[in-house]
């Protein structure tokens, strides 16, 4: 295949470009910063990568690459953790996903020969939040700002879809893998300081980045997919129970919890993203028979931590 990713650089980026360049595929690299991307993929290692430097909020002459392609994966967007959502934060958060997403369906409803499909990154914050409820692709979406930013953001591919390109939605979970969140608490838990944050009764939707990348291929090989696609295992957990399984697997205690009032005067708002979750099912794909390798969260830990 033909395949165009925009936000390859990134941490489920990075693996899906390696899955496809295994599979022998041509990648079109889309980055703002073309060197950088270049030294993450070197030509030596991955002839099938061709970089192409591009503005994400703007169009250019990137846009003729577009053409032709099997898929365009857009993964493109401000990191959502690590900074206080201040109100100039908060317009970088959905501006970086709304209007990179305008420009590049803008860019695709201008072709003669169209990609086929379009799968344009979202997240399950859709759903918003709550401790009682399950959702699933069929739910409808919150009211909170994570549930706006995905909103906004999916709404911008709807004219993609009345162009006859075949879009999927795919909203993901919380990435398990070498690198992401895992990197931020792996060292508090290898020194026995780990613990339940806030009431620990949050729920935590996961996925292993190997399941994510699969799925992400398995949407593009099954044209009967589209629309809303949760990247989530089918074995959600409490953030209690994440926090019991990863102290298995590393065999250190974490009895020391992190306060809820804590965490919010660090954070300030976006601690929601730690204190608060959602039950998010993968009803599309397993219904389309996709199998997850690491389908609990025991098994998907062992392996990242042991490889």
């Amino acid at each position: 295949m033909k395949v165009v990713v925009a936000g390859g650089t990134g941490f489920v980026g990075v693996k899906l470009i390696e899955r496809l360049h295994n599979f022998n595929h041509e990648i079109i690299l889309l980055a703002r910063d073309p060197k950088r991307a270049n030294r993450q993929f070197p030509k030596i290692y991955f002839p099938q990568v061709q970089v192409v430097g591009y503005t994400p909020l703007q169009a250019g002459n990137w846009t003729k690459v577009l053409a032709g392609t099997d898929a365009v994966i857009n993964l493109a967007g401000t990191p959502i953790f690590g900074e206080p959502w201040t109100d100039k934060r908060k317009q970088e958060i959905i501006q970086s996903r709304q209007i990179s997403t305008r420009v590049l369906v803008d860019a695709i409803k201008s072709l003669v020969n169209k990609p086929k499909v379009l799968i344009n990154g979202s997240a399950i914050g859709f759903y918003g939040t709550d401790l009682s409820k399950s959702f699933d692709e069929y739910s409808f979406a919150g009211n909170d700002f994570l549930a706006k930013v995905c909103k906004l953001w999916e709404a911008e591919t709807e004219e993609a879809v009345q162009a006859k390109v075949r879009v999927v939605r795919l909203r993901t979970g919380i990435v398990l893998g070498k690198g992401g969140v895992l990197d931020r608490i792996l060292p508090i838990f290898k020194l026995g300081l780990g613990g339940k944050l806030g009431s620990g009764k949050q729920w935590f939707s996961w996925i292993h980045i190997e399941d994510l990348v699969s799925l992400i291929l398995f949407a593009i090989n099954n044209p009967q997919i589209e629309n809303a696609l949760n990247g989530t295992a089918p074995a959600p957990v409490t953030n209690r129970e994440f926090t019991k399984a990863l102290s298995k697997v590393l065999n250190r205690p974490a009895f020391i919890p992190a306060p809820a009032p804590s965490l919010q005067f660090l954070y300030g708002e976006s601690a929601t993203l730690i204190l608060d979750g959602q039950k998010v099912l993968p009803v599309k794909s397993q219904r389309n028979g996709f199998k997850f390798q690491y389908p609990e969260i025991t098994g998907a830990l062992t392996q990242i931590i042991n490889s």
